[in-house]
């Protein structure tokens, strides 16, 4: 789905460097944005050649972030050698930025780039989503009240990854998600966050429930990695090697 708010696609088109693909991040993809929730865009740009090979290296990440007409977005991206190479690693964030089916800017090397990404993905990527459970989990213990938005992380993440280490397809938006996981608290969580605020509260009396929530489904993200047939290591190597060596030197025709 391409998104048509001319704020989104201005802000892309502002960038100083080519662009293989731009697309929607955080809380609208995951499907779970507030009234106030801003634009999360990620993106992969090609720096020229001479600003890889010369004495001067241009930047490997371009950050860029305001308010445009009322709309806040915050975009990142990176050249295409890192990310390419943060593709090879267990880096959860890369793969369901490239496969966002939110999409603000594309190319024929996108769709390119979203077929090797069958190819790198591996059991390990169990990892990142347990380390960013714990993060948000670790977040949401420590505010009091504590805040909606980073409970529904630690259940988005969580059911990614089970979901990514059964399927060996990366879903990211909690609704569908729970289609088939049937948490029949998180319609009530969600809805809470779509129609309230960035920091909506959950009640301090649910705090057990969700840590006893918490504790099984991070088993049960441990045992589907247990029992995944995923590789242990990622097969694009050679595929982001030649894409990687093929856009760089067209962009200088």
């Amino acid at each position: 789905m391409i998104s048509s708010d001319p704020r989104l696609r201005m802000h892309v088109d502002a960038h100083p460097f080519p662009l293989l693909f731009a697309t929607i991040s955080g809380a609208h993809l995951y499907g779970f944005p507030s009234p106030d929730s801003d634009y999360d865009l990620r993106g992969v740009h090609l720096l020229p050649l001479e600003k890889v090979v010369g004495m001067k290296v241009g930047p490997e990440t371009v950050e860029k972030s305001g308010i445009y007409d009322g709309l806040e977005i915050d975009l990142v991206t990176h050249d295409a050698r890192k990310f390419f190479g943060l593709m090879l690693k267990k880096n959860g964030y890369v793969l369901g930025q490239l496969l966002s089916p939110l999409v603000i800017h594309t190319t024929p090397e996108h769709e390119e780039l979203k077929a090797v990404a069958a190819d790198c993905i591996t059991r390990h990527h169990a990892h990142h989503y347990l380390g960013f459970a714990e993060t948000q989990w670790k977040l949401f213990q420590k505010e009091d009240p504590p805040r909606v938005k980073p409970l529904l992380y630690v259940y988005r993440v969580l059911l990614t990854g089970i979901h990514l280490m059964r399927t060996g397809e990366v879903e990211a938006n909690l609704v569908r998600l729970n289609e088939s996981a049937e948490l029949p608290y998180l319609p009530e969580l969600i809805d809470r966050k779509v129609n309230g605020t960035e920091k909506g509260r959950v009640a301090a009396a649910d705090f057990e429930f969700h840590q006893r929530e918490y504790g099984r489904l991070r088993a049960e993200l441990e045992r589907a990695c247990e029992e995944s047939r995923l590789p242990d290591r990622p097969r694009g190597a050679g595929a982001l090697n030649e894409l990687l060596v093929r856009i760089r030197l067209e962009g200088q025709g």
